[in-house]
């Protein structure tokens, strides 16, 4: 009999009235605050603005949540769309399956869109982001907790995970992958914000490093658990997926930092609040900034055909009074 092991909750979800309150979706709300609050300070300590990472955010995780439900629901579509599955199960997001790599891939493109608004590059964003999505993906780890999933192969060990009887689940302890890969995600936030320090990573580095390192512990972990997924050539298919992520983001790595090393210097441009007051009332700053050299080029040809002028001015008003002076001086002239 295993004496040590940790309960799993009786359940889920706690209502409040008619509103369920479920501790899965609450993970993964307390994984994106985490994400964009260590995003914000990494952004703004790297030159960029308080509050651009939320900004972009707003398109980067809807984007992200939609790619992460896509990719489970076509990696386990036996799941909704099999003999004597309903379909309709597969947009009931709170009873658990997010896929990682869908959430990263269209996350990716949300991003992208939020970033080109905003006129910054995504890779500069991504770094400064990489150690936060580690440290979300942990705290949405523990949703699988809450909905008793994705756990290993049987064990006795003192850190088993308790499973109780439900659908598609046998009661017992098991190796609880949801804490190892929790755990994992914590060490390669760890990892990405020191080699950033160490090496000053940039042009998307820090965040190819963050995948990279993540595919590893995902790799051996996914190895671990007895849930249902397809196989290839005798590997569960979210374990081929690491082995190409994993190849793709080093092969980043060594490309980027030979074509493109050091860091950006400005991640943001900075307008100025003229250049936004000019913005507003329809004028671009390159536009500003034309007007005024066209003002000061006016103003110097003005100035230099003036002068000409009041030198001429100046002559004729000398040989007048030079004049006046020859006719006081002759003599015999009648005094008024």
């Amino acid at each position: 009999m295993n004496l040590a092991f940790i309960p799993s909750p009786s359940t889920g979800v706690l209502h409040l009235g008619p509103i369920p309150l479920r501790g899965y979706a609450f993970c993964i709300i307390i994984g994106v605050f985490v994400a964009v609050w260590l995003g914000n300070k990494r952004w703004v300590a790297r030159g960029g603005k308080p509050g651009t990472v939320a900004d972009i955010a707003v398109w980067a995780v809807p984007f992200g949540l939609v790619g992460g439900r896509l990719y489970h629901v076509i990696t386990d579509y036996q799941l909704y769309f099999g003999e004597g599955r309903n379909w309709v199960d597969a947009f009931k997001i709170w009873e658990g399956g997010l896929g990682i790599w869908g959430a990263i891939a269209l996350g990716a493109v949300g991003a992208w869109i939020g970033c080109r608004r905003r006129g910054i590059p995504l890779p500069a964003w991504a770094d400064a982001l990489a150690p936060g999505i580690a440290l979300a993906q942990a705290c949405g780890r523990w949703g699988n907790w809450f909905n008793q999933e994705l756990y290993g192969r049987a064990t006795d060990l003192p850190w088993a995970v308790e499973i109780t009887d439900g659908p598609n689940r046998v009661a017992g302890t098991y190796h609880p992958t949801f804490l190892y890969e929790s755990l994992w995600c914590v060490g390669v936030a760890l990892l990405v914000i020191w080699a950033d320090r160490r090496f000053t990573l940039g042009h998307g580095r820090a965040f190819a490093l963050y995948v990279a390192a993540y595919c590893v512990g995902r790799g051996w972990i996914e190895y671990m658990r007895v849930d249902e997924a397809h196989h290839i050539l005798g590997l569960r298919l979210n374990v081929w997926t690491s082995i190409v992520v994993f190849v793709l983001a080093v092969v980043y790595l060594v490309l980027s930092a030979k074509l493109r090393p050091g860091r950006e210097e400005i991640v943001e441009p900075d307008t100025g609040a003229d250049a936004v007051a000019g913005a507003k009332d329809g004028d671009t700053p390159a536009e500003d900034a034309e007007a005024e050299d066209a003002e000061a080029k006016g103003a110097a040809e003005a100035e230099a055909d003036a002068e000409p002028k009041d030198a001429e001015a100046e002559a004729a008003g000398g040989e007048a009074e030079a004049g006046d002076k020859d006719k006081a001086e002759v003599p015999g002239a009648k005094k008024l």
